[in-house]
């Protein structure tokens, strides 16, 4: 496979991808990012890299001279008032399609994008049938579109569209229910509990690897979901979870109640708290049946997934454990 640059290796799916393939030696590794690695055994295959630096960016890619290239690399809060606050997604992008050409060395590259190009219960008819309901999901549609409408992108190139993704290194908000669950503070909120889209990260890791193994003519300018291929429902993730560490099932708190303690995050997300444990718009999403990902086409690409849902948690708990981050 030759070298492999990796954009946002210091970020959550980077991070495990730089992981397996220190682990499956593929060829030189460099992780850039704007942030350390969270991991230290990266430090070694670590560069620092701004997206919107243009000159640093063309000059990495240069002097590196990657044979492919994974864009990890993205704002991905929704916490932006405006456009202008997800450059690294619009621009940055723009920047690497421009060092892609610069360097003249890369014959792959798989563009990282977001399954919220279309809000949560739209399915979309085709690939550029989008429907965006946050600025993040917005600006990730300008990059998508910046990749399709390119010139300059002279390698064979896909878009992927992660879903709901979670597992070891992950931050907000999975973390927090796995830690809620682990504190048994956390309560499924009501009765809706439609069936959803949810990717184990080392399933992820997997359909990444399959898509840069795959003959260029069954991946270039085509787009495919990053998902676990079976759906479930949170409450069955988190009678799972809850059983692993204690044995017990989760309880459920009734409607009414959980729609005023979404109000109560409401107000208090207001006066600056940063991250209530619920929100309106957190409740709205897990109330949405996001059911439905269009996977066919990655299945033909990555044949059967390395991990059920169960042992994707078996495999979460033992790194929250390691990490320190829960004490049961």
């Amino acid at each position: 496979m030759g070298k492999i640059l990796i954009t946002g290796g210091s970020g959550f799916i980077g991070t495990n991808l730089v992981e397996h393939l220190l682990g499956c030696p593929r060829g030189l590794i460099l992780s850039a990012d704007v942030n350390p690695p969270v991991n230290p055994q990266h430090v070694d295959v670590y560069r620092r890299m701004d997206l919107c630096d243009r000159e640093t960016l063309t000059a990495t890619l240069c002097s590196f001279l990657p044979d492919v290239v994974v864009h990890l690399a993205a704002r991905t809060d929704l916490d932006g008032t405006s456009l202008d606050e997800y450059q690294a997604n619009t621009e940055g992008v723009e920047n690497l399609i421009d060092a892609v050409g610069a360097a003249g060395s890369v014959t792959r590259c798989i563009m990282c994008s977001s399954k919220l190009v279309c809000k949560n219960g739209y399915r979309p008819q085709y690939d550029e049938d989008y429907c965006p309901a946050t600025l993040y999901g917005e600006s990730k549609v300008i990059g998508e579109k910046i990749v399709r409408n390119s010139t300059k992108l002279k390698c064979a190139w896909c878009i992927v569209r992660p879903s709901s993704i979670w597992g070891p290194w992950f931050g907000v908000p999975y973390r927090g229910f796995f830690q809620a669950i682990a504190r048994k503070r956390y309560f499924h909120p009501g009765s809706i509990d439609p069936p959803r889209g949810f990717g184990y990260v080392g399933n992820v890791v997997h359909q990444i690897v399959k898509l840069l193994d795959a003959p260029a003519e069954k991946i270039a300018g085509k787009t495919f979901y990053l998902s676990d291929y079976q759906e479930y429902r949170i409450r069955e993730w988190a009678d799972t979870i809850s059983m692993k560490f204690h044995g017990t099932r989760i309880r459920a708190i009734p409607t009414p109640l959980v729609r005023a303690a979404a109000v109560c995050g409401d107000l208090a997300k207001a006066i600056g708290m940063k991250n209530p444990p619920l929100t309106s718009f957190r409740l709205r999403n897990m109330w949405q049946d996001t059911a439905g990902i269009p996977l066919d086409s990655m299945k033909e690409i990555s044949g059967p997934l390395p991990y059920a849902m169960e042992q994707g948690v078996d495999e979460t708990i033992k790194w929250l454990r390691e990490a320190e981050l829960i004490s049961c």
